[in-house]
Formats: structure tokens, sequence, C-alpha cells
């Protein structure tokens, strides 16, 4: 401690222990295991002769022609994963934020069982919820539809939102919403004018899972679809895979790093307001 101390006196800069260079080393490691996939795939879809055993360790005469035959074949399930994805996104919002908030700041009998219920839907598989689902909406005539893919991803994305934009506005000082009473605003306008202001971190936090969850969907889109007008990216890379076999990867890999760069846009984008929103609810 004596040594540290006169270090800093005399303002030098500390030496970093010694073991911390095994860590360094162990954390290198287990990044490059982890993002060797995205670099195989982004390599095996810029080689024209990519298949399972054939395709190069580096693409030495890069081609595009995969990724101009995945727009082509696949520009239309990219934009219904779009719409649905957003429209999940939008209707997650819409239901999941004002509850949050009810739950958060009026406390009524039955509140937490009703918080270990929304613990609970997270546990269940969503093979699961897709066969419900699949009866319901064959019922409601939902099935082959937009707003039927949208309701089932929000379905399954509106629990998790309303649990973590909970914490968040749980942590809002009361005082703050009863300022904004006694100006004369009544809660849904306190909740509109102070909360969802307030509250941007989490929200934007719980559209960003919500849109990954949506856009990353395969087995509601594979059980409650089964014709082309319909068609989400996940399950169409699914359906070009079977057709194309193990002799065509360029295209396929092609179309998995498109379909992969929304994903990596937002998260870079948002992700100062997801360390801020998924952090906040737990400082009061």
């Amino acid at each position: 401690m004596s040594e540290t101390r006169a270090l800093l006196l005399a303002g030098k800069p500390l030496r970093a222990p010694a073991r911390s260079w095994p860590l360094t080393v162990l954390g290198i490691v287990f990044l490059a295991i982890m993002v060797f996939p995205v670099y195989w795939m982004v390599n095996s879809s810029l080689q024209s002769n990519a298949g399972a055993a054939n395709t190069d360790w580096l693409p030495i005469h890069p081609t595009l022609a995969g990724y101009a035959a995945a727009i082509s074949q696949q520009g239309a399930n990219l934009v219904t994963s779009l719409v649905i994805s957003l429209g999940s996104v939008l209707l997650t919002l819409l239901v999941a934020t004002p509850a949050a908030y009810g739950l958060a700041r009026f406390k009524m009998k039955g509140m937490t069982a009703f918080v270990l219920v929304l613990l609970i839907t997270q546990m269940i598989p969503i093979i699961v919820i897709a066969n419900a689902l699949y009866t319901l909406f064959n019922d409601w005539g939902l099935l082959n539809s937009y707003i039927g893919l949208i309701l089932a991803d929000s379905a399954m994305q509106i629990p998790f939102a309303i649990i973590l934009m909970r914490a968040f506005m749980a942590s809002i000082p009361e005082s703050l919403v009863e300022a904004a009473l006694v100006d004369g605003a009544n809660n849904f306008k306190a909740f509109l004018s102070i909360v969802v202001p307030i509250s941007k971190n989490a929200i934007i936090t719980a559209a960003l899972f919500s849109f990954l969850g949506a856009w990353g969907d395969f087995l509601l889109a594979l059980t409650l679809t089964s014709t082309p007008a319909v068609r989400p990216i996940t399950l169409g890379i699914y359906n070009y895979l079977g057709a194309n076999g193990v002799t065509q990867w360029g295209p396929v890999m092609a179309t998995a790093v498109i379909a992969s760069i929304p994903a990596g846009v937002l998260l870079v984008l948002a992700q100062k307001y997801i360390a801020a929103g998924a952090l906040g609810g737990a400082i009061k």
C-alpha cells in the first residue's frame, strides 16, 4: 500500500499487475471464438464457389454476386421482417409503457402476483405458445397475415418490456409526478409529460429488444405462416437453405449478412441507451 501511495504522490502511472495478462489473453481467445462465425459468414458471402468443404479462409477474389442474388430473391422477405418488427415495437410500447407505469406508480392488491406471472411467462418455451396461437389465430383468420405475426411477436415481447420499464419507472421520485398533479395535470398527462421523457433510456432499450426479438423470430413465423405472401427473412433463409442445399452457400451467407445489418446498426447506435436503461432501475 505504501508503494502505491508513493507512486500516486510522485505522479507516476501504476503498473497493471502481471496476473492481468493471462486474463487478457483468455479474453482475446474467447472473443475470437465468438467472432469467428461472423467472419466466416462474411467470408463465405464474398466467394463465388463457397461451399461446405471448399471455402477458402480468405476471400482472395471477392465477388458481390451473392449479395445481388440475395437482394433479388430475398428482398421482399427483408421488407416483411422490417414491417413486422416495427409494428411489433409500436404495439409493444403502446401496451407495455402505460402498464409499466401503472405497476410502478399505483399500489394495489395482486401487483406482486401479476409481476410474478410476467416473469413466469418468460420461462414458457416459444413452441408451446406458437402451437396455442395457431389454434386461436386459425379461428380468427389471422394466419398468413402481417397482423397475426405482429400480434404474436408483441405477445412475446410485452412481458419483458413491462418488467424492464417498471424497474426504471419505480426509481423516478414520486415528487416529480405529484408536482405535476398539483399544477392541475391528471395522471395521464403527468405520465406523458413527466414519466415518458425521463424514461427515455428504458423505453429505447425495450424498443430495441422488441425489435430484435421480432426480427430474429423463427418459430412463430414457421408455425403461423405457410405461404410466400408473408414470409420473414428468418423463414426465408430457412427455405433458401433448403432450396440451395450445399452447392450455393454464397447467396445464403450474403442473405444472413444482410439480415444481420439492421440489428448490428441498432445495437451500435443505441448502446448508451441500453446501458442506462438496463441499469437505471437498480439505482434509486
